[in-house]
């Protein structure tokens, strides 16, 4: 979308002011222009009306007189003819400065006339002053008919110039007057035109400045408040816009990262809430065992003592032999389970034993696969598959009989939460120089709130319905010892779940942690297939 920048909005603000207030200066300059040209033409065609009436008054001056005074009427019409050339003049120079209505038309019209007229009186009165063929004087000049008809002519042509010259003042002023309307209507549109466009630009300054700006606001008082789910919507369209679009992706990467301490915040207090619990199920760990190891001693002493004088007896009792071979069998038992019941106290006391274990390097491809060896004899993986798929041969430095209890609790987990087809995947990787084991399961999956607890010590929830909760819990602590980590993660119940184990890798002289490098063969995938006709070992 194209940009329309601040200065962009406020130059076309700028130049829409400046249009009004041309228009206003325009229309004021107009009615000033007007109303000095009129004035000014008033004035001149005054002047001209007062020449005109200056003619008149000569005109009506000739009947007044002795009937044979020529010369004073001579005298009297050339002056008039002197008065016309004045009143020409000043018609030339007001056509020229342009203050003539009708550019002196009627004037140019009717000046010849008069002059003609005054020049035919003249020659009248000169032809009547001389007497008559037969008189003795001359006949009076004023009554004759055709002075009298020179005259009235030289007068009304007179009057007529008079007569246009107020013609051109009516109309100079009716000029006036529609320019005055003119002037009137553009000032009254300029002030129509500013109002809309004050208005107008209240309203888009509003929606282009204050409205962002407010909305600007408004989101940083909810980021403050601790609100970083409610982004910046602007569309202005200028830089208003990208600085809403930058303060949310900033917001956005606060609103992360304030996610994420908050998680290793949680994380952190349930690691030392688990810690407490390890540390209160270590000292249990180390009572028990210590309580349960000398009645198991007295129990497996008293059950190989038995076993022998069983013997002496045996050897000269009479009983049948399908009894014997009971009793025989049933005290291997009790000596088997005594032997394991040993075996868990033992590991009991290792797990309360906080101390560092030792860690040598191992190849982890090999110790899976000898759990898996183990796992193929267990009643639980009837019926199902195991697929292990190792990326390369890979070194790091564990503990290698903890990681083997961590792997085969994970391997036997997976196991008992399938169903019979089911499928476990094993995969062996390396990412970001850590050693990555991956168990994905199709078994019956988790709730977020058996999620949320699975590493809890004593918690379980099992299809089965057997377990101690301790499985997971111990299996944790032993990736922890070793500066690992391990997660769990399910879509939900009866979609399977997936355990990721990571372990600091450290390479071993002649081993890769690649496939495929030279001299180093890709190790295979190992695939066991369980039938489900095969009875518990």
């Amino acid at each position: 979308m194209a940009r329309r920048r601040l200065r962009h909005k406020l130059m076309l603000g700028l130049v829409l002011v400046a249009g009004s207030i041309g228009l206003l200066a325009s229309g004021t300059a107009y009615g000033i222009y007007t109303y000095y040209t009129s004035v000014k033409t008033t004035e001149r065609k005054l002047n001209e009306l007062r020449i005109a009436t200056e003619i008149s008054a000569a005109l009506d001056v000739l009947d007044q007189g002795e009937d044979s005074d020529t010369f004073g009427y001579l005298s009297q019409v050339v002056l008039a003819k002197q008065i016309l050339a004045s009143f020409s003049a000043e018609t030339e120079r007001n056509n020229a400065a342009g203050l003539d209505p009708d550019r002196g038309v009627m004037e140019r019209d009717l000046m010849p006339r008069l002059e003609d007229a005054l020049t035919s009186l003249e020659k009248e009165v000169s032809r009547k002053q001389l007497p008559a063929f037969g008189q003795d004087s001359p006949k009076p000049f004023r009554k004759t008919t055709e002075v009298h008809d020179a005259h009235e002519k030289a007068r009304r042509m007179a009057e007529k110039l008079r007569y246009a010259v107020i013609d051109d003042i009516q109309q100079s002023g009716r000029e006036s007057s529609a320019a005055i309307r003119r002037t009137s209507w553009i000032v009254g549109f300029a002030m129509v035109w500013a109002l809309a466009l004050v208005a107008t630009m209240l309203y888009y300054f509003r929606v282009w400045m204050f409205a962002p700006i407010r909305e600007l606001q408004a989101g940083v008082q909810r980021v403050h408040h601790g609100t970083f789910d409610q982004p910046l919507v602007l569309n202005s369209g200028d830089e208003l816009q990208e600085l809403a679009d930058e303060f949310n992706a900033m917001v956005a990467r606060l609103h992360a990262v304030y996610a994420d301490l908050a998680r290793q915040v949680n994380e952190r207090s349930r690691q030392l809430v688990r810690s407490e619990r390890m540390v209160s199920v270590g000292f249990l760990a180390a009572g028990v065992a210590h309580e349960i190891n000398n009645p198991l001693a007295s129990i497996l002493f008293c059950s190989e003592a038995l076993e022998r004088r069983l013997q002496d007896v045996l050897a000269t009792s009479t009983a049948p032999p399908a009894e014997t071979e009971v009793l025989t069998r049933y005290l291997k038992m009790v000596q088997q389970e005594a032997l394991r019941c040993k075996d868990i106290t033992q590991k009991l006391l290792d797990f309360s034993r906080t101390g560092e274990r030792t860690k040598e390097p191992a190849d982890l491809t090999g110790l899976i696969r000898g759990v898996l060896e183990v796992v193929r004899h267990l009643p639980s993986s009837r019926s199902k598959q195991v697929v292990f798929e190792p990326t390369g041969y890979i070194v790091a430095p564990v503990n290698a009989q903890d990681l083997k209890s961590v792997v085969l609790n994970l391997v036997v987990n997976a196991l008992d939460s399938m169903e019979d087809n089911g499928q476990l995947a094993i995969t062996l990787g390396t990412a970001g120089g850590y050693a990555e084991l991956v168990f994905v399961d199709t078994g019956c999956g988790m709730a977020p709130d058996v999620l949320q607890n699975i590493f809890e010590p004593f918690f379980t929830k099992s299809r089965t319905g057997k377990g101690t909760g301790l499985g997971l819990f111990i299996s944790h602590q032993i990736v922890d010892q070793h500066g690992g980590t391990i997660t769990a993660a399910s879509a939900g119940p009866g979609t399977g779940s997936t355990f990721t184990v990571r372990i600091p890798l450290q390479i071993a002289p002649g081993v890769t942690d690649a496939p495929g490098t030279e001299g180093e063969p890709e190790p295979a995938p190992t695939v066991l297939t369980f039938p489900g006709s095969r009875t518990a070992a």
